[in-house]
Parts: C-alpha cells; sequence; structure tokens
C-alpha cells in the first residue's frame, strides 16, 4: 500500500526547518544546512554523492531507511531552487548537478507552468500547478505501490499534514537552536489531527523521532 512519508526532515530544537533568505549561497537559508550535520557524515549520505567511507549506526540507519521503498517523491518549488514567479528560462534545473540523488519521478508544486525536466540516473521534475491533491494524486500513480516520500520545504510538509495526508514522518531535530526562519509546528495541533509519537532515538549529532498518523 502506496504511503505519504515525511524522511530525514531535520529541525532546529526551536522548531526551524529551514533558515531565512534561502538564495543560490544559502540553498536551505541563512544556518540551515547547520540542521543536517547528523546527515553529512553518515555513508549513506556519501555513498549518494559518490564518495567513500562514512559512519554507521543509528544516524546512517536513518539515513539509508529514507530512500528505502521509494517509488515518486513530493516537493515544494522552493526546495527545488531560489527562482520566484515566472520562469524567466528552463536554465535552473535544481540544486544537485545532472545526476539528482532520487532516481525516481519528482513531483514539483509551483504556480507556474514548465515542461518536464529529464534528467541522468532516473529523476524526471514534474512541475504541478494545480495543488497539492492533484500532486498527490500523479505521485500515488507514479509510485507503483511503493512510498511517496515527501521532500519539504516547511510550507509543503504543513499543507499535508493539515489535510492528513502524511501518514508518517521521521523528524531529525539537531541539537541547535536557529531562533528565526520557518517553523514546522506553529499552529499546528498534531494529536488533533491524529497524529502520535511512536519511535524515539537519541545520537549525539541528533534526536530521531517517528511520528505516525493513526489508523
Amino acid at each position: 500500500m502506496t504511503r505519504l512519508v515525511v524522511r530525514g526532515f531535520s529541525l532546529s530544537l526551536d522548531g526551524y526547518g529551514a533558515g531565512p533568505s534561502q538564495d543560490v549561497d544559502n540553498p536551505l537559508g541563512v544556518n540551515g544546512a547547520k540542521l543536517h550535520r547528523w546527515a553529512f557524515g553518515t555513508r549513506t549520505f556519501r555513498e549518494m554523492f559518490g564518495q567513500e567511507g562514512g559512519e554507521t549506526g543509528v544516524d546512517d540507519d536513518f539515513a539509508a531507511r529514507g530512500f528505502a521503498n521509494i517509488g515518486s517523491w513530493i516537493m515544494g518549488r522552493n526546495m527545488f531552487g531560489p527562482i520566484r514567479g515566472e520562469w524567466p528560462d528552463e536554465a535552473w534545473k535544481g540544486w544537485w548537478g545532472d545526476n539528482p540523488p532520487y532516481h525516481v519521478p519528482v513531483f514539483v508544486l509551483t504556480h507556474h507552468a514548465r515542461p518536464p525536466l529529464e534528467m541522468t540516473g532516473g529523476t524526471t521534475f514534474h512541475f504541478v500547478t494545480d495543488g497539492p491533491e492533484a500532486a498527490l494524486q500523479r505521485a500515488s500513480e507514479a509510485a507503483g505501490g511503493k512510498d511517496i516520500r515527501l521532500g519539504g520545504g516547511v510550507a509543503t510538509i504543513r499543507d499535508y499534514l493539515r489535510a492528513g495526508a502524511v501518514d508518517e514522518m521521521h523528524l531529525a531535530v539537531s541539537p541547535i537552536l536557529l531562533g528565526t526562519g520557518e517553523n514546522l509546528f506553529i499552529d499546528l495541533d498534531l494529536p488533533a489531527l491524529g497524529y502520535t509519537s511512536t519511535q524515539h532515538s537519541a545520537t549525539p549529532a541528533a534526536t530521531h523521532i517517528v511520528v505516525t498518523r493513526r489508523a
């Protein structure tokens, strides 16, 4: 059965999933990269970018789990890139180079149409202009019975949480404070939406928490 899942979504202690002022030099906003230090040294992360070595253990287990049984992705336009408004051209192809680490269809939520973008390694970006529900329908059809990974950013995850569409969410809470940026939890009542914490595990780099929607 296809599920909509969040995997490896990093948060600060004060609930921020990205820093402010995203631009080409700060894909995750100012100081946002600090949230992901738990992942950078893992074997899974390094292999994903063609590097050798890397740490094993709990952090790596969660990183590897994030790519298991994934048949498609959904992401917001801000995760795809820093461009706002109409696409000036088709030059921007994402942050990840010619061979992005997805290797499945990726559905990008946007208000501005753009032709599908086929990349090396099996990744094709599809730009969806008719909203989150339509993106979920298309991603479900493309997933082939596997799970759909909801990649973010914060606003996109919040939209699907409000709709009760997220089946499971793995949050990696890093031991830092951002103080500002994009807050995942503000004005969200997760218990009222049917969510409960079902697993947690701490390492020096992060506390891993799994939140599941009750059946």
